[in-house]
C-alpha cells in the first residue's frame, strides 16, 4: 500500500496567525488509517491549536487541511466535519450529568433525531449501544446518571459518545489528566482497542503515559513539526532535549526513566 493510499488525515503547511502570533507555523501533519498518533511538545507548541484546525474549531489563516486524502476541511465547520467523520474530545468531559450513562450514549447517536425518536431506539441501535458499553468498561453501570460516574468513567462515556457517530478519526485533548493510575492504564488500553478500527491523535503531557502506549511520536515547538518517530528516536534527538526540556541533562534523564 502506498503512503498516499494508507493516509486518513493530512495537513499541510498549516499556519494559524492570531494577530501577528503564529500558534501554528507552517505545520505539516500525516496521519495513517488505524494508527494512534500522540501529539506532544512544551506549553504553547500550538498542540491544541492544531487539533482546533483539525476539527474545524480554528480556521488556518494558511495551507491546507485534507481528509480521506482528496476532502479538503479548510473552509468547512465543525458540524460540517464532525459528520465526515472526524470526532473532537475536549480536556474537560461533557456529558449530560442528569441522564444515565445509556441515555447519554442514545442522545450522541441520534442527537439530530426528534424526542420521539428517541422514545423507541430500535433493536440494531441497542446492540450498537451495548458493544459500545463493553468497550468503554460501563456495561455494568448503563442505568447510573453520568453525574455519580468518576472523573475517569466520565471520560470514557464521553469517548464512548463520540464512537456512536462511527468517526474515522478521533481527536482527544489530554484524556487522563486527573485520573488516578489504575483509571489512566485502563484509558491507554481502550485507546489501543479503539485505534483498531480507527485512527487516533492524542495530544498528551504525561510522558508516562506516551512511552507506555505511543506507536509514533508528533512533537511540536513553536507551532511548528520539529520531531517525529517513536517515542525512543524521540527521546535521543538532541533538539527535543533542548526545546522540551530546556536542554538540561539532568531533566533529560529524569524522562528517560520516569
Amino acid at each position: 500500500m502506498s503512503a498516499q493510499a494508507g493516509t486518513i488525515l493530512s495537513s499541510e503547511k498549516v499556519t494559524v496567525d492570531f494577530d501577528g502570533f503564529k500558534a501554528v507555523n507552517e505545520m505539516d501533519f500525516e496521519l495513517k488509517r488505524g494508527e494512534l498518533r500522540f501529539l506532544i511538545g512544551p506549553n504553547g507548541a500550538g498542540k491544541t491549536t492544531m487539533l482546533d484546525c483539525l476539527c474545524g474549531k480554528v480556521r488556518p489563516s494558511k495551507g491546507k487541511i485534507l481528509f480521506r486524502g482528496k476532502i479538503e476541511l479548510t473552509n468547512k465547520n465543525e458540524h460540517q466535519i464532525a459528520r465526515l467523520g472526524i470526532g473532537r474530545k475536549f480536556q474537560a468531559p461533557s456529558v449530560f450529568f442528569d441522564l444515565t450513562v445509556e441515555e447519554n450514549l442514545e442522545l450522541a447517536m441520534h442527537r439530530d433525531k426528534s424526542v420521539r425518536y428517541l422514545l423507541r431506539v430500535r433493536k440494531q441501535d441497542r446492540k450498537r449501544i451495548d458493544e459500545r458499553l463493553e468497550m468503554i468498561g460501563l456495561e455494568g453501570k448503563r442505568h447510573v446518571r453520568a453525574g455519580m460516574l468518576s472523573h475517569g468513567e466520565k471520560q470514557w462515556l464521553e469517548i464512548g459518545m463520540i464512537l456512536m457517530l462511527e468517526p474515522d478519526v478521533v481527536l482527544l485533548d489530554e484524556p487522563v489528566a486527573g485520573m488516578s493510575d489504575e483509571e489512566t492504564m485502563k484509558t491507554g488500553e481502550l485507546l489501543r482497542r479503539i485505534a483498531g478500527d480507527r485512527s487516533i491523535v492524542v495530544v498528551e503531557h504525561d510522558m508516562e503515559f506516551v512511552r507506555q502506549f505511543a506507536s509514533k511520536v508528533t512533537v511540536m515547538h513553536e507551532g511548528r513539526l520539529l520531531k517525529e518517530g517513536t517515542m525512543e528516536e524521540v527521546q535521543r534527538d538532541k533538539k527535543v532535549a533542548e526545546v522540551y526540556l530546556g536542554g538540561r541533562r539532568e531533566n533529560h534523564a529524569a524522562c528517560s526513566t520516569a
